[in-house]
């Protein structure tokens, strides 16, 4: 089997060449900084470092055709066509940030696997909290965005490939802002996004962030398989704090609906009151309104 082109380019480093500089051009995510320490039993054991391709998510779909196990991670220290929800550009800087996807394989039909995506926004909540030390500037907006301090810090995307009715796979890519400076961001983003060095004032170490989000979301995938999302829903309450707001989504099929956020369901679907009754919303893109003066 020929492998994918994008695998050639990891640039792994000896083990003994000690802890590196986490703010240096020469700090590199490899193998053998991460998988030492790495206190999971299945989750990123098999992990594909790569200095560049065009995009994680990319490379472990094609893992995944391949045969690939369940647990499968794709890192990558830069990313040239990197995308988030709908289509949209997602911004990778070299050797500042994470950007990882995570071949999974549930027994689940296609409908549940948006469950996935939230259980993702937990486990890096967790991680973002222990880093920063401040748990409650941390939140998860509903259904792919992490906020620190009201800031999107992270985003999660999720691709699944299916046979008849039951998905084969699932790939999950996080996007998580690290030591990216806010001044870097590019401009439409600067106001609405940071970074978890800019929060801290303190450089991040990048191998002991990807460590600590593959420990936390081992756990949570066993919940979901076992559970679905009711698995992790009380994880999933303790970081959301949208309930109350104002808020409109833009569903898929560009329905607009606005509304009060009365909490998220058992499935995993945001619930709206609106002028015409409670609605329950499964996807779509969510803007949080200002409050009337």
């Amino acid at each position: 089997m020929t492998p994918d082109p994008a695998l050639v380019h990891a640039t792994p480093r000896s083990a003994g060449e000690g802890r590196p500089d986490p703010t240096a051009p020469n700090d590199r995510l490899t193998p053998e900084r991460i998988l030492p320490g790495l206190r999971t039993r299945w989750l990123g054991r098999a992990l594909h470092c790569l200095d560049e391709t065009d995009s994680t998510m990319r490379v472990a779909q094609e893992l995944a055709r391949q045969g690939a196990p369940a647990g499968t991670a794709v890192l990558a220290e830069r990313q040239t066509a990197g995308r988030g929800r709908l289509g949209r550009s997602f911004h990778s800087p070299a050797y500042q940030n994470l950007y990882i996807t995570f071949l999974l394989r549930p027994d689940v039909s296609p409908t549940d696997a948006p469950a996935h995506v939230l259980a993702a926004a937990v486990a890096v909540a967790e991680a973002v909290a222990d880093a920063v030390g401040a748990r409650d500037a941390v939140e998860i907006k509903w259904p792919n965005d992490v906020l620190l301090g009201g800031l999107k810090v992270a985003g999660i995307l999720l691709e699944l490939g299916s046979v008849g009715t039951r998905v084969d796979y699932l790939a999950i890519g996080i996007g998580v802002n690290l030591n990216v400076s806010r001044e870097e961001l590019p401009e439409e983003f600067r106001e609405r996004a940071t970074s978890l060095r800019s929060h801290r004032g303190q450089p991040i170490d990048r191998a002991a962030f990807a460590q600590r989000l593959c420990e936390a979301f081992e756990p949570l995938l066993e919940g979901c398989e076992r559970h679905g999302f009711a698995g992790v829903l009380p994880a999933f309450e303790s970081w959301f704090r949208m309930r109350g707001r104002r808020v409109r989504v833009a569903g898929l099929a560009d329905d607009v609906v606005e509304g009060v956020v009365q909490g998220v369901d058992a499935a995993g679907a945001l619930r709206l009151s609106c002028e015409n009754g409670e609605t329950r919303v499964v996807a779509g893109d969510v803007t949080l309104l200002k409050e009337p003066a």
